[in-house]
């Protein structure tokens, strides 16, 4: 048996005189592999369930459980997760938590470790990947007299997969080997492409051959006026230009309807069966449905949701995987990490009220502004799906028994 090294052996000690926490019954521990992922935060949340969907799109038989900080909210997902708040970590909560779950695999985000629970599903062999590590201070929820074992902690994982290189250099400074590291990009949510049907798609692209189009998306009925004002200054430098304006809901979409058909804008309905023609200046649905044709259209996509508090904005990486230029407004609060890293990459552009907005169209008519930022944007997914990717790779490895490389050190 391996020695554990003194700086977690101390914590452990420490952790040995926590109480165990209170906690609510859990759920039967369901039959088959055991997926744990550990979110810090929503996003990360959302992120670790749309991978989860991922694998059990392919092996329906793995079950996720899904645990989070005590007090955080978590978004909705698939029904079938299991959701719980980590306990304290002590000892016996750790020593119940492996007894009742026993889980194959974990996934973990955030700087702030478990060093109890980690020690101790390790040692019950789950196997462990940490997700997303950044060039931040490592922490424990551990007094200032315990001695610092943040590293000895993080030689119970498998395999951490770093967000860039500064991350990886402070990992190797915390004496982690190479052979368990790797620099893969911030964790993001990823999803496929929207379907969308080949032969309707080749034909509205033949007849809007030649136009300029732009889309919005999810749009709330609070933000439709301030819409199609900007589209009506816009067509003042491209008289072509035509808006598809799409709302997030069926009952968004009722509303807005009626705010369009009071406008002095030429409108078409899609719904209704019409095809815009050379006169047609919006092109109006009823809700989300075939938002995956209008994505690949339409080269710019304004997102809805983030013009008016209230909402939280839309995620862009759906937008930006079918190669899109974005605007939005600047309440995204439920997405703020991922529009950073689009902002950051010149792959989005945030727009204040209608007037920048329909600047913002007006300057990326310009066919190469719109496919620089569109080509900026999809490198940030398809960073975010090659490590989506390499994980469910790695853990389907595992689950068929195959040790490969990077395993864990013995802590």
């Amino acid at each position: 048996m391996t020695r554990k090294p003194f700086a977690l052996s101390a914590y452990l000690a420490f952790a040995r005189g926590r109480p165990a926490t209170p906690m609510p019954p859990a759920p039967s521990r369901p039959e088959g592999p055991l997926l744990w992922a550990h979110a810090d935060s929503a996003e990360a949340a959302r992120a670790l369930s749309a991978l989860a969907v991922r694998m059990q799109s392919q092996r329906p038989e793995i079950t996720l459980l899904l645990t989070h900080p005590p007090g955080m909210a978590v978004p909705a997902g698939a029904p079938d997760r299991i959701v719980l708040p980590l306990p304290v970590d002590s000892l016996a909560n750790a020593q119940a938590f492996a007894d009742h779950w026993g889980p194959d695999l974990g996934l973990w985000t955030g700087q702030l470790l478990a060093p109890a629970l980690l020690a101790r599903t390790s040692a019950i062999g789950t196997r462990m990947i940490h997700l997303g590590a950044r060039n931040e201070i490592w922490t424990t929820p551990a007094p200032l007299w315990v001695p610092d074992c943040t590293g000895a902690a993080l030689t119970l994982f498998d395999r951490i997969f770093a967000e860039d290189s500064a991350a990886l250099r402070r990992l190797r400074r915390l004496g982690l080997s190479d052979s368990r590291l790797r620099s893969a990009g911030p964790l993001s949510e990823t999803a496929p492409p929207l379907d969308c049907p080949p032969a309707l798609h080749e034909e509205l692209a033949q007849a809007l051959s030649g136009r300029p189009v732009w889309l919005a998306a999810k749009i709330r009925a609070d933000e439709a006026s301030d819409i199609l004002r900007a589209h009506r200054r816009a067509t003042r430098l491209a008289h072509r230009l035509l808006l598809v304006l799409v709302p997030a809901t069926a009952e968004d979409g009722v509303a807005i309807a009626g705010t369009a058909s009071a406008s002095d804008l030429r409108i078409a309905s899609w719904e209704s069966g019409d095809m815009p023609d050379e006169n047609c200046q919006v092109l109006l649905t009823a809700d989300a449905a075939d938002l995956g044709l209008w994505y690949r259209l339409a080269p710019i996509v304004f997102l809805g949701g983030s013009l008016r508090a209230g909402h939280g904005g839309e995620d862009p990486l759906e937008a930006a995987a079918h190669g899109a230029a974005l605007l939005y407004g600047p309440n995204v609060r439920r997405h703020l990490s991922a529009y950073t890293r689009l902002v950051d990459a010149g792959a989005a552009r945030i727009v204040r009220d209608f007037d920048t907005l329909a600047t913002a169209v007006s300057q990326l008519i310009a066919p190469d502004r719109a496919a620089a930022m569109a080509h900026a944007g999809w490198d940030v997914v398809s960073q975010g799906a090659a490590l989506t990717d390499e994980v469910i790779a790695l853990i389907f490895q595992w689950l068929d028994g195959d040790g490969g490389d990077g395993a864990g050190e013995a802590a």
